[in-house]
């Protein structure tokens, strides 16, 4: 059974953010996090993969469209970042009662691999259970939007292509479907939002949904 970062009390709240690139998951944790910090929350911004030294290294590696990388290891690269992010930063801020907004988390891996790379969500959770020790968010935000129109807006940024970008369309509507039935399946965890309105629509509707957390 996952753990909920609220369970002790003092302790901080982990938010996390998903959806797919192109669904705007940066502008809505950037937004956030200056918002909660307005309030007075003590509030810190982390991003998967990366957030500490090794994870930036790990990512690094998954990002680059030059390298090999098989799905089972690629799952396995995933969440030894996540693990090393969880022991250093997320755990240690959570205690200290600080609250933690992480761009992408576990179920960017069920719905990557787990799904778009069709090594099953089962497994994957596994992996990722063991990676976190348990950790789960107090609070999910699915940015929700066609793969189409998020893979045209990331089109439009002018950066190198990663690794995953290179995929089919096919792979990606895997992923969006797979998003869907986490949220589905855990309404008390996730809040879906539409992330084809305008940004500031976007953030407010994230900050109501965060609300009940005590922001």
């Amino acid at each position: 059974m996952l753990a909920s970062a609220a369970g002790m009390p003092g302790r901080g709240r982990l938010i996390t953010i998903e959806g797919l690139d192109g669904a705007g998951k940066t502008t809505v944790a950037n937004a956030l996090a200056t918002r909660l910090a307005e309030r007075g929350v003590e509030v810190t911004l982390l991003r998967e993969p990366g957030g500490v030294p090794a994870a930036e290294r790990i990512r690094a590696l998954v990002k680059d469209p030059e390298a090999r990388i098989g799905a089972r290891a690629e799952a396995l690269l995933y969440a030894a970042a996540r693990a090393q992010l969880v022991e250093e930063a997320i755990e240690p801020m959570l205690a200290a009662g600080t609250w933690v907004l992480v761009d992408r988390f576990v179920d960017s891996s069920l719905a990557y691999q787990g799904a778009g790379r069709g090594l099953g969500i089962g497994p994957v959770r596994d992996v990722n259970v063991f990676a976190t020790g348990g950790l789960a968010p107090d609070r999910t935000l699915l940015l929700e939007i066609e793969p189409a129109l998020g893979r045209a807006r990331t089109s439009t940024r002018g950066e190198p292509v990663d690794r995953l970008e290179l995929e089919r369309d096919e792979f990606f509507q895997r992923i969006a479907a797979a998003y869907r039935e986490l949220a589905d399946q855990d309404p008390d965890r996730f809040r879906v939002i539409d992330a084809t309105r305008s940004p500031d629509t976007v953030v407010d509707e994230a900050l109501r949904a965060i609300e009940d957390l005590g922001a």
